[in-house]
C-alpha cells in the first residue's frame, strides 16, 4: 500500500501532484510519503502487539532525518551499523537506548562514541570485537550492553549480495562457537551479555527462514541457560520482504503471527529491525527524459537519473517499476532506460515495455525509499540529488540538492602543485 497514485492521467503523491515538485525542485529527485511512511511502521509496529517488542529501524535502508525522526515519534528505535548512523539517529532525536548498534567491523572510535552515548546494546559479530569491547568499557569506565550476533545456517532465498545467514557469509559467530564465546563474554568486567541477535538477509519473501532461524537461536538461548548465562533481548534483525515487480511476500501481520507463536511462552523482548519493508514502497525516484535514440535494434531512453543515483538495477539486476509522471501515450515502446554515467552498467531499467516518452518527459521510478539515496555517490562528479518529503497538501525539501562546490568540500591542493 502506498499513496502514489494517479488523478486524471497525474501521478500524485498525496495531494501533490509530483509534476508540480518537479517543476519547483528540479530532476532528479528522491520523493518520499509521509502517510505511506506511518502507515506502513503503525502496521509492522501492530503485527507484534501483545509481544514485548521494541522496532529498530534498519538506518542503512534510508537514514534521511526526517524518515528517523517520524519513526522516532511514533516510539521506534534504531538498527545502526556506523557511527554515522548513529550520529544522524541522535540528531533526530532517537533515545540512545532505542539504538542497537550492529555491523561486523566497528571502529574503536564507533565503539566508544556510542559507550559513550549510552546505547541500548552492541550487537558482537566476533571474538575480537568482544575483547576490544570490553578494553573500551575499562578505559570509558561503562559497562557495555552485548548480544553476540549468531549465523543460524538458514538460507533465506534471496540475492546471494543480500544474504547474511548463511556459514559462508561474514556476518556473526557459527551456533557452535557461539556458546563459548558467550562463557568469554561473561566473565569480562566491563561487558553484560543482554541478548542475542541474528539476520538471515534482506528481501526476504517467505516466512519459513524466518522462523527456522529463530528455532535454531532458541536451542542455542536454551543450551545457555544451562550454563548460567540468561537472555533477556532476542533480536531477530529484519528482511521482510516488499513487492517490486511480481514478488508475493508475506504481510507484516503474516510474519508477526508465525514470528509470536515461533516463540510461544518465552519471556523475551524482541528487538525487529525492519527497513525495506516500512520505506521501500514509500519513496519514488523522478527523473526527466534528456534524449531518446534508436540504436541496432534498440531503443535507449536517457534519462538525468543514474546508476550512481539508484544503484540497485546495476549492482543486482533489480526491477523498479518505472511509470509516467503524465500519461499522455497509450502506446508502449520497449526500451532501455539509461542515465548518463560513462559505464555500460549504468541503467534503470532493460529491455522493459514503457509508455512512450519524449525528450522533457518525466518518469517515476517506483519502490525506491529503500537504499536508493543511502547507496548514491557522486561517481563521475556528479551531484547527489535532494530527498522531498510530502505530507498531504504540501511538501518539503528535506535534504538539498548538492552543488558543484559541495563536490570539492574538504578537497585541497598540496603548495607543491
Amino acid at each position: 500500500m502506498h499513496h502514489f497514485q494517479y488523478r486524471d492521467n497525474r501521478m500524485f503523491c498525496e495531494d501533490v501532484p509530483v509534476l508540480e515538485i518537479a517543476e519547483k525542485v528540479g530532476t532528479p529527485f528522491y520523493l518520499y510519503s509521509h502517510a505511506t511512511l506511518r502507515h506502513h511502521f503503525l502496521t509492522f509496529q501492530k503485527a507484534f502487539e501483545g509481544v514485548p517488542h521494541l522496532i529498530c529501524f534498519s538506518a542503512k535502508s534510508n537514514s534521511n532525518l526526517a524518515v528517523l525522526r517520524l519513526f522516532g515519534s511514533l516510539g521506534g528505535g534504531l538498527d545502526i551499523v556506523s557511527g554515522g548512523e548513529l550520529f544522524r539517529g541522535l540528531q533526530a532525536g532517537i533515545p540512545p537506548d532505542r539504538i542497537v548498534y550492529s555491523g561486523v567491523g566497528k571502529r574503536e572510535d564507533e565503539i566508544e562514541y556510542a559507550l559513550r552515548s549510552g546505547i541500548m546494546m552492541f550487537n558482537i559479530e566476533s571474538l575480537q570485537e568482544l575483547e576490544l569491547i570490553n578494553q573500551c568499557g575499562a578505559r570509558l569506565k561503562k559497562e557495555a550492553p552485548i548480544a553476540l550476533r549468531v549465523n543460524p545456517d538458514v538460507d533465506p532465498k534471496t540475492h546471494p549480495y543480500i544474504s547474511t545467514g548463511l556459514k559462508k557469509e561474514k556476518f556473526g559467530l557459527g551456533m557452535e562457537s557461539a556458546a563459548e564465546v558467550y562463557k568469554s563474554a561473561s566473565s569480562f568486567p566491563f561487558v553484560k551479555v543482554i541478548g542475542i541477535s541474528c539476520h538471515i538477509g534482506s528481501q526476504v519473501t517467505e516466512v519459513t527462514p524466518f522462523v527456522d532461524a529463530l528455532n535454531r537461536v532458541k536451542e542455542l538461548i536454551a543450551a545457555l541457560e544451562t550454563f548460567g548465562i540468561s537472555i533477556s533481548y532476542l533480536d531477530i534483525g529484519g528482511g521482510l520482504g516488499i513487492t517490486y515487480d511480481q514478488e508475493s511476500p508475506p504481510h507484516p501481520d503474516e510474519y508477526g503471527r508465525a514470528i509470536s507463536q515461533a516463540l510461544g511462552d518465552s519471556a523475551f523482548t524482541l528487538i525487529l529491525e525492519p527497513g525495506r519493508v516500512i520505506v521501500g514502497n514509500a519513496g519514488v525516484l523522478v527523473t526527466r527524459v534528456l534524449y531518446t535514440k534508436e540504436g541496432e535494434g534498440k531503443v535507449f531512453v536517457i534519462v538525468d537519473a543514474a546508476m550512481n543515483d539508484l544503484i540497485r538495477p546495476s549492482l543486482y539486476n533489480a526491477f523498479h517499476a518505472i511509470e509516467p509522471v503524465v500519461r499522455d501515450h497509450k502506446e508502449t515502446v520497449r526500451a532501455d532506460v539509461v542515465g548518463p554515467i560513462c559505464e555500460s552498467a549504468d541503467f534503470l531499467a532493460k529491455d522493459r515495455h514503457i509508455p512512450h516518452v519524449e525528450a522533457g518527459s518525466l518518469l517515476t521510478v517506483m519502490s525506491a525509499g529503500a537504499y536508493g539515496f543511502t547507496m548514491s555517490s557522486n561517481y563521475n562528479s556528479r551531484p547527489r540529488v535532494p530527498e522531498v518529503m510530502v505530507k498531504e497538501d504540501q511538501f518539503y525539501v528535506v535534504r538539498a540538492r548538492e552543488s558543484y562546490e559541495d563536490l570539492i568540500k574538504g578537497e585541497s591542493i598540496p603548495p607543491f602543485l
